[in-house]
């Protein structure tokens, strides 16, 4: 189950994805209480998300570009640094009770900017660092970084705003502090990506024009079916797929009724749920018949989302937020570890990029689904992301029936759909034979 970790650089990397996603669930619950408590507006929290992944769908291809051309690591190190002095400022504005709607959005476009032209390099390192068996294992336990901080970080967050607002929740104060304590963590974030050996070095040396490489990357994925298909499973169904992660604090308020505290045990109860799902992955391996799995866990996502829009009480919303979280993230987790593994090393951050920039559409997406909770309600709006959540995968798979015979998903079986004669091989789970290998590498 922790083989990756058995690699130190993975481990540095690991310990400092933890804090960093520590950071990140702590800010999503103080920044979705006091938005929704400033507004009481669930379309004001997709605005609020749309101004943070709006700057991916910008920048994200010329961070790719970026991460294919220029050490890895110096550009990790650098983008932590300036996301660490923003939260500190966006603390302090909190604290002293001079935040205003748009200090979000201002703060969302700064730090989304950053992100991606950090993420395309942050993607595409692991890879580089583990051996190719290792790859899903070291996938499904970067997975459960972010999972282990949505069990813990949005209960300490729930209660520090509480204990710090001496019972008043419309304090900013307690909220200030959280912030504090996110920026102290991005500080540990930025330690442990400085420890690493790695430098991440460009995979090839190249004269071409920024404009070339760009268009490279997408004549590359036009190409490649089965990485289109998997980057198109991982924009629409997956965007309705985490309306109950971003509709949260309204749900909380709305349908149960509760206070910081039990918005917290909400995200915790969806992050018990994906921690499990993403060590039963780590445990399982480099599992064959990886399509099949993709959908199977797509379809349990879609009938756990809607169980968690009928619930209307504290405990049975959380029980289906298990599930929510644990189908979540094992169909993540598989869908990154495919693209990954299917990539060529030297177009991976352009690759990841092109992922990232479809990533940065998904609020636009999601805007129809606040509006309906605006105009029906939080549990309506629910209820029809996991139906579409539903329909979209089956739309995929008729699309690109290529994504139900991938086997392996190792580079040359997944990028081309198995030839005719050796079809029952793939649907079997033997990998099929590939001339696409890594120097020193085998591919079986």
């Amino acid at each position: 189950m922790f083989q990756a970790l058995a690699v130190r650089d993975f481990r540095c990397l690991w310990v400092s994805n933890l804090a960093a996603s520590f950071a990140m669930q702590m800010q999503m619950v103080a920044r979705g209480w006091l938005i929704y408590d400033m507004t009481s507006s669930p379309l004001a929290l997709t605005w609020v998300m749309l101004s943070f992944m709006l700057p991916s769908f910008v920048f994200s291809l010329a961070g790719g570009v970026v991460a294919d051309r220029m050490r890895k690591k110096a550009i990790m190190i650098t983008s932590q640094l300036l996301n660490t002095a923003a939260t500190l400022l966006l603390a302090t504005i909190v604290f002293r009770g001079d935040v205003t709607f748009w200090h979000f959005i201002w703060f969302g476009l700064f730090n989304g900017t950053v992100l991606s032209f950090s993420m395309p390099a942050r993607a595409s390192v692991i890879p580089e660092i583990v051996p190719r068996h290792v790859v899903v294992n070291a996938m499904a336990l970067q997975s459960a970084t972010f999972n282990l901080s949505r069990i813990a970080g949005p209960a300490v967050a729930g209660f520090l705003i509480a204990w710090f607002a001496g019972g008043d929740t419309t304090s900013h104060s307690g909220v200030g502090i959280v912030f504090y304590a996110i920026a102290g963590l991005y500080i540990v974030a930025v330690s442990g990506t400085a420890m690493l050996h790695y430098d991440g070095a460009p995979q090839r040396e190249t004269e071409t024009r920024v404009l070339h490489d760009l268009a490279e990357g997408f004549t590359y994925m036009r190409r490649e079916r089965v990485i289109l298909g998997l980057v198109i499973m991982g924009l629409v169904p997956m965007t309705f797929g985490w309306a109950p992660s971003m509709l949260m604090p309204a749900f909380n308020q709305d349908v149960i009724g509760g206070d910081p505290q039990t918005l917290g045990y909400l995200m915790t109860a969806m992050g018990v749920g994906a921690l499990a799902g993403s060590l039963t992955l780590a445990r399982l391996g480099d599992i064959g018949h990886k399509g099949r799995v993709l959908f199977i866990a797509a379809y349990l996502w879609a009938v756990a989302i809607i169980g968690f829009s009928l619930s209307g009480v504290l405990a049975i919303a959380m029980l289906f937020g298990l599930f929510t979280g644990a189908f979540s993230s094992v169909m993540g987790s598989l869908n990154m570890s495919v693209v990954q593994l299917a990539v060529r090393p030297e177009i991976r951050g352009r690759v990841m990029a092109i992922n990232m920039m479809t990533h940065g559409l998904m609020p636009l997406f999601f805007l129809p689904i606040s509006a309906l909770a605006e105009w029906l309600g939080i549990a309506t709006a629910l209820f029809a992301s996991g139906l579409l959540l539903a329909a979209t995968m089956l739309a995929t798979g008729r699309l690109f029936p290529e994504l139900l015979r991938i086997d392996k998903g190792h580079s040359g079986e997944a990028m081309r759909p198995a030839p005719r004669e050796h079809q029952s091989a793939a649907e079997t789970g033997v990998s099929l034979p590939t001339t696409a290998t890594e120097p020193g590498r085998s591919t079986a």
